[in-house]
């Protein structure tokens, strides 16, 4: 009797362990997703060197704000983003996940989200828009990408 009971309640943490650790997953994920959302609404707005509001976002500017009206802050810098999170691979990308390139010669300085099939939301001098992964200039400068 004694052996079941001390099964059945280690059984019954490791269920709630589960638990807390597959909603954890789950509400990274959904303040990625919302956060890919929201820039997405923004796609259009002019870049602004520091933006950080819709009347003029900067590459980081734009993932800050998505990702704060998400419910998830983040750092301000591109480069500060790319030491937080979980590395994923280019072929693991989900909906949310950060994608990173460099366009300077000094690591990550150029910052966007990643929507999925193959593309991603971002702002450039061209203001806020969406890209593809495998245009050339980007594929040429993709840095790495970050799960947070």
């Amino acid at each position: 009797m004694k052996k079941f009971v001390i099964t059945f309640l280690v059984t019954l943490t490791l269920f709630f362990v589960g638990i807390s650790e597959t909603n954890h997953t789950y509400a990274a994920t959904n303040y990625s997703v919302k956060a890919s959302a929201i820039a997405q609404k923004y796609v259009g707005v002019p870049y602004k060197w520091g933006g950080i509001s819709p009347s003029g976002f900067d590459c980081s500017g734009l993932v800050y704000y998505s990702f704060k009206q998400a419910g998830k802050p983040l750092p301000r810098t591109a480069g500060e983003m790319y030491r937080k999170g979980t590395a994923v691979s280019k072929k693991n990308l989900r909906n949310g996940d950060l994608v990173f390139f460099n366009t300077n010669k000094k690591g990550a300085s150029h910052v966007g989200i990643y929507i999925g099939s193959n593309k991603f939301v971002h702002s450039s001098s061209k203001g806020v828009r969406i890209d593809s992964m495998s245009n050339p200039y980007w594929s040429k400068v993709y840095h790495g990408s970050k799960r947070m």
